[in-house]
């Protein structure tokens, strides 16, 4: 089946262009000012429009077991949202239990994402480590395609790591060409600030930031910027919410480290006046980590988007129902942490960032696709519109206007914390591998077409590093130089 999207402006993160892109099967057969279609083509007029790749959000987590319950949102509820919005393949988070087999894990996970209706991959998190875990963290990379490592600085007692199993994780990953993720929050001091604040007599949702506060998140962000530095990985730092954090992977760069930022959409439009509601179910609805900061914070981070400090804008979207944030009515240590923004986070931050002149439309397709693409190594078939790339394609409106709410989104969640925001700029159709699964405003998810995307490492940079770091590891492939 071919297809021909007709009159738009191709944009990606080079630039933009007037262009006609035609479709043939899953993949770009052409891209030009006048493509010629063989007979029989269907046709999409772009006219008005921009046509991007669509988005990528390397930041999910569906039907995620957490904290004593599980994420509503599955592989098709959460993959259809996403079309809605613009978005056609996710990378979701593969996360054992202490002691638990990787491998054992990784199934688990392929198996509940057969029903996912766009593309998908899974980063692989770290929660433990011995013999067992730097096998098959080479096994994961050689014959799964997982080029990912993901390290909870955050939640003592449960799947927070020490630095023992940072050193010898990042230096696993380094030497079979994997780049490292890490949630950076100083786990200890949460976990004692969490108590001081909860004895204080602050039980609610208010509590939660004041036991998050900005120089946890920093304090950890550096010091996983400096470990990575001295052990020789790259580094994504995830969901970057403050300015002390930013500073941190900012300083690294600087020093010449392969360090990457993330930033979450919520985190550039929504502050921490949200936990002070006097509703408690709208201020539950917004636990998250790291929380939402002072407005400052905002600004700041807009800086690093506009900076080049921070690459990638995710979600982080884990979504909770009302009645499972009601679990820590009582006491804000037990409210499940995650929100939603699958599906709005093209709009906001086209509405907030194209439209106000914060960024251009090629920076949009920068933080939104081409950059994790490029990053997680599956670039240029995903994360740009060319011949031979998959046809994961998004016909953006700019005009097109939106409010933002739980009665029109396609999330199994009860709240948006979006409730009545206004945006312009939504996508008119949305393509996945050449499949229409978004447009006009209607839904078409097709259960278990998306496909698992293999992600290789980066065999050269792990040889450059080994060299370079020499005086780190002196037998850098030797299995017992990394078990503590």
């Amino acid at each position: 089946m071919n297809t021909l999207i007709k009159g738009g402006t191709v944009v990606t993160a080079e630039g933009e262009r007037r262009a006609d892109v035609l479709v043939s099967g899953e993949q770009v057969a052409a891209v030009g000012e006048r493509v010629d279609a063989p007979a029989g083509t269907k046709v999409i007029d772009a006219g008005g429009a921009y046509v991007m790749p669509g988005g990528l959000d390397p930041h999910v987590h569906m039907e995620l077991p957490f904290m004593g319950t599980v994420s509503v949102d599955d592989f098709l509820s959460g993959t259809a949202c996403a079309a809605a919005g613009g978005t056609t393949m996710i990378i979701d988070f593969v996360i054992p239990a202490p002691q638990q087999s990787l491998l054992e894990a990784y199934r688990i996970w392929r198996e509940r994402a057969r029903k996912a209706t766009t593309d998908y991959s899974f980063h692989m998190a770290v929660t433990w480590w011995g013999p067992q875990v730097f096998d098959e963290m080479g096994t994961l990379c050689r014959e799964h395609g997982v080029n990912s490592f993901k390290h909870f600085m955050a939640y003592k007692n449960a799947i927070m790591v020490d630095d023992a199993t940072l050193i010898a994780s990042f230096g696993r990953a380094r030497d079979l060409g994997a780049i490292c993720l890490v949630h950076a929050e100083n786990g200890d001091l949460v976990f004692r600030m969490q108590q001081e604040t909860f004895e204080r007599g602050i039980h609610g949702p208010e509590g939660h930031p004041i036991s998050r506060p900005p120089e946890v998140e920093g304090e950890a962000a550096n010091r996983a910027c400096q470990i990575a530095g001295v052990v020789g990985v790259p580094l994504y730092v995830v969901h970057t919410s403050c300015r002390q954090a930013m500073d941190a992977i900012a300083r690294a760069k600087l020093a010449g480290h392969r360090v990457f930022g993330e930033s979450l959409v919520q985190h550039l439009v929504i502050d921490d006046s949200v936990y002070r509601d006097a509703d408690w179910r709208r201020a539950a609805h917004h636990v998250m980590s790291p929380p939402f900061r002072p407005s400052d914070h905002q600004e700041a981070l807009w800086g690093g988007l506009q900076g080049g400090t921070i690459e990638v804008i995710g979600t982080d979207h884990c979504t909770f129902r009302t009645d499972q944030k009601a679990m820590g009515k009582d006491d804000f240590r037990k409210i499940p942490n995650g929100t939603g923004g699958l599906e709005e986070r093209m709009s906001v931050l086209w509405h907030h960032g194209v439209r106000t002149g914060r960024i251009t439309p090629s920076e949009f397709v920068a933080a939104t696709s081409a950059n994790a693409a490029r990053i997680f190594n599956i670039h240029p078939r995903k994360g740009t519109i060319a011949p031979g790339s998959d046809a994961d394609i998004v016909v953006w409106d700019p005009a097109a206007h939106r409010t933002l709410g739980a009665a029109r989104h396609h999330s199994r969640n009860d709240f948006s914390i979006f409730e009545g925001m206004q945006v312009t700029g939504a996508a008119a159709v949305t393509m996945s591998r050449g499949t229409v699964l978004w447009q006009n405003g209607k839904l078409s998810p097709v259960e278990g077409r998306g496909r698992y995307i293999e992600r290789p490492c980066f065999t050269d940079y792990a040889r450059s590093q080994a060299v370079r770091n020499a005086h780190f590891a002196p037998h850098p492939v030797e299995r017992q130089e990394f078990v503590p």
